[in-house]
C-alpha cells in the first residue's frame, strides 16, 4: 500500500491488569479517521480491511488468550477498550471518535462498549454479531459466558434509547444468528440508531464477513465521519 506505514501501539490496559499490543495502519498524510477492529490480525488476513481503506487509520487489535471472556460482554473489558485504548490510540494518532468493528463476538464486545461508554465511538460495523437469545440460540447455552450475554443482549432488546450512533449490522442469510440480528437492527433502530442490516448470501464465516464489506463498510463510514 503505497505511501502509507504500519506501526505497532503498545496499549497499557489497567482496567485487565495487562496490556496488549495493537499493528495500526496510518494513511499518507495521516488524518484523522480510525476504525477499530476486534480480531484484528485475522480481520485483516482474511479480508484485507487495510487496502479497502486507504484514508482512514486501522487499529487491529488482537483477541488475546482470554477471548471468550473479553468479548462476552465483559464489563472490564468494555471500560478497558472506551476508556483506555480508544482514548490512547485516538490521542497518539489524532483521531476523532473512531468506528468500531467486529464479527461474532467481537461484534457484541464492541457493540457493549460503545453503549457503555458512547464518548468516544462515531459508528460500529457488526458482522453477525453473538446476540444470544434463548428463543432463538439454544444451540448455544453450552458457552461458558452464554448467561452473561443473554443478559446483556435482554437489557440492550428491551431499552426505550440508547446512545445513538450510525451503525451497520451484517449477517449471512444461511446461518444461525440471523434471527438475533434482527432483533438487534429492529431494536437499536427503535432506540434512535441509524440502522442498517445488510443480510447477504452465506454462513458464520470469513468469506461472507468479507463480501458483505462491500459496500456496506464504506457506507457506513461515509454515515459516521460525513464530512
Amino acid at each position: 500500500m503505497g505511501g502509507g506505514r504500519w506501526r505497532t501501539i503498545r496499549l497499557p490496559l489497567p482496567a485487565l491488569h495487562t496490556s496488549m499490543t495493537a499493528r495500526v495502519w496510518s494513511p499518507a498524510g495521516d488524518g484523522d479517521r480510525l476504525l477499530i477492529a476486534h480480531d484484528g490480525p485475522e480481520y485483516e488476513s482474511q479480508t484485507g480491511l487495510t487496502a479497502r481503506l486507504p484514508g482512514c487509520h486501522v487499529a487491529l487489535l488482537p483477541p488475546g488468550e482470554l477471548r471468550e471472556d473479553w468479548y462476552a460482554a465483559s464489563p472490564a473489558y468494555a471500560r478497558a477498550l472506551a476508556l483506555e485504548i480508544v482514548p490512547r490510540l485516538r490521542a497518539r494518532l489524532g483521531a476523532r471518535p473512531v468506528v468500531g468493528a467486529g464479527a461474532s463476538l467481537g461484534a457484541l464486545a464492541m457493540l457493549h462498549a460503545q453503549r457503555s461508554f458512547p464518548a468516544g465511538f462515531a459508528g460500529l460495523f457488526l458482522q453477525s454479531g453473538s446476540f444470544f437469545q434463548p428463543r432463538h440460540d439454544r444451540q448455544e447455552s453450552g458457552f461458558a459466558h452464554w448467561s452473561r450475554i443473554v443478559r446483556y443482549v435482554r437489557r440492550v432488546l428491551t431499552a426505550t434509547r440508547g446512545p445513538a450512533v450510525p451503525v451497520t449490522l451484517t449477517c449471512g442469510s444461511a446461518e444461525e444468528n440471523l434471527a438475533n440480528n434482527r432483533d438487534m437492527a429492529d431494536a437499536l433502530d427503535k432506540q434512535g440508531y441509524a440502522t442498517t442490516l445488510a443480510v447477504v448470501p452465506g454462513g458464520h464465516d470469513w468469506a461472507t464477513w468479507r463480501t458483505a464489506l462491500d459496500p456496506h463498510l464504506t457506507a457506513l463510514l461515509n454515515q459516521a465521519w460525513p464530512e
